[in-house]
Parts: structure tokens; sequence; C-alpha cells
């Protein structure tokens, strides 16, 4: 019995070395999933500052033959989310020009909150090149500064953050006479559910931004309790200009979205707070005036 089994795993390693997709333990070979090099479009994933403050991600193209593509449609499925992530032409097809890159932006759906799913991003691309029909790619997509996974913490963490309480920045800023620090309000709203065991969330700290700061005389509040059976509170906010140079109001993305440092059920993180439009205005105003008067 011995000297048969022997033979038996001998006669696997050589039919192995000749054909390697052989397999001598019952279990069918498994072929690796295509990776971008072995596909005529390479995927990646990647955010900018204007996209993270819309929630929404850049789904970054390259065509890696010589020959120009014509791109119809993206869709990108990953385990952290519960819809695929799509991208789609609002006029005609988008062109690929050999070995140039290019960037799509793509809104991100609802995340899966309630698990922990692991597994690879699969893009799948519809194009066609010159005198062939349309043909269709299925790749794996990079996702080198785990732009997916951290979105989708976030989403998850203000998801829970909002089964305990609204909260957002009234539209009003205060300013100060002196014109160099003013106010603005967060409103917190609990949400009660009846039924339903009272729910609490704690703020933690609450950060400055590219644009905002708080002021030495009257720093921020910390370690802030809130349940979901509370009343309607405001929290007032004396901030400063965080910076002055000139870029500072021309070029920002995310400085009047207010970092909340929050820990809610088994969640911990930083929720964002976006300004509403109004607000936005009016601090780009303030933070223009403050730094002028310096």
């Amino acid at each position: 019995m011995v000297i048969r089994e022997w033979r038996y795993w001998a006669a696997c390693v050589a039919l192995v070395s000749v054909l390697p997709l052989a397999s001598c333990d019952g279990v069918p070979h498994q072929e690796p999933p295509a990776t971008s090099s072995d596909q005529p479009i390479a995927v990646e994933v990647n955010q900018s500052r204007d996209q993270y403050g819309k929630q929404a991600i850049l789904i970054q193209l390259t065509n890696t033959t010589d020959t120009p593509l014509t791109v119809s449609g993206v869709r990108l499925t990953s385990p952290l989310f519960g819809k695929d992530i799509i991208w789609e032409p609002t006029t005609g097809v988008l062109e690929l020009p050999p070995r140039q890159p290019k960037s799509l932006p793509a809104a991100l759906p609802a995340p899966h909150c309630r698990q922990s799913p692991t597994g690879q991003v699969t893009a799948v691309v519809q194009y066609s090149e010159p005198a062939k029909g349309p043909a269709e790619t299925s790749v794996e997509a990079r996702d080198p500064f785990n732009v997916l996974p951290r979105n989708s913490d976030e989403l998850c963490l203000g998801a829970d953050a909002a089964s305990v309480a609204a909260i957002v920045l009234d539209p009003a800023l205060e300013v100060a006479p002196d014109g160099r620090t003013a106010v603005v309000r967060l409103v917190i709203t609990p949400v009660s559910t009846p039924g339903q065991s009272p729910q609490k969330l704690m703020i933690k700290s609450i950060e400055g931004t590219t644009l905002l700061a708080e002021s030495p005389a009257d720093p921020w509040p910390r370690d802030i309790t809130i349940a979901s059976d509370a009343a309607m509170r405001e929290l007032p906010l004396t901030i400063r200009p965080a910076r002055c140079d000139p870029h500072a109001v021309a070029e920002d993305k995310v400085g009047t979205l207010l970092p909340l440092r929050i820990s809610v059920g088994a969640r911990e993180g930083v929720l964002k707070v976006a300004a509403p439009n109004e607000l936005r205005g009016r601090i780009y105003d303030f933070v223009t005036a403050a730094c002028g008067g310096k």
C-alpha cells in the first residue's frame, strides 16, 4: 500500500512538472484573476479633494495598447458597497489615446455597514477600437491609496451618527466687530426612534480645516455626549482664518468641511460636516476680509 501511494505521488510530481495546470489533490486549478497588464485597459481608483467633498471618486483608465480606444461605460464592483460604482458618458463616448490615462468622476453608492467585507475590486469596461465592434473587458481595479475602504468607513460612521442625531452647520455667520473672528453654530438635533433604547454618540473633539481654526481665546468644546432622546442643542464655535496666503480661498476644496472626531457604537472616526452653500460663501467673504485687514 505504501509503495502504491509513493508511486501515485511520484507520477503526480512528474505530471505537474510537464503540465503546471494539473492537480493531484482533487482540487481543480483556479486561474488567477486578470490583472491590468493582461488587458487593453488598466483601471485604478483615486480621489481628488474636490471629489472627496462630493462623496465621489475618480476612476482612472489607461489604454495599454498602441491603438486609440473609445469607452462607453465603466462599472466597478466592490464588496464594500451595496451597488456598483458606475460611470457613463454624458454625451457620445470617451476617447482614450494610447498610453494616456484619463480620470472619470463617479458617485459612491451606499456602503455595506453591518459586515466587514473583503475582496478585490472588479472593473468592467465597455469599449471599442477602430474597425472592430463593441467589446468588454473585466479586470481587477487597483486602489493603491485605499480610497474605497476609507470612504466606506466614513460613510458608515456618518450613517451610524445620523441614527442618533442630525448634525449640521447653521447658515448664519456672526462676524465680530473687529472682523478678525466669527461664530458658526453647530446644530445638533437628536433622533429618537419609538420602541428603541436611547442611543449615544460622543464628539471627542472638533478639528480645524485648511481654511478655519479655533480662536485661542475661545477654544472649541470637547467630549460632548449626545443622546438620541435629548433636546436639540447648538454649539457656538468661534473661528479665525487658518491661513492667509492668496490661494487660501481661491483654491479651497475642503476648507468648509468641519471635522468632528466622534465615537458611536463600535465605530470611531472623523465625521465631516459640510457648510451649506450660504454659509460657505459667507465664510469665504469672512476669511478674505479678515486676512486683508492684516
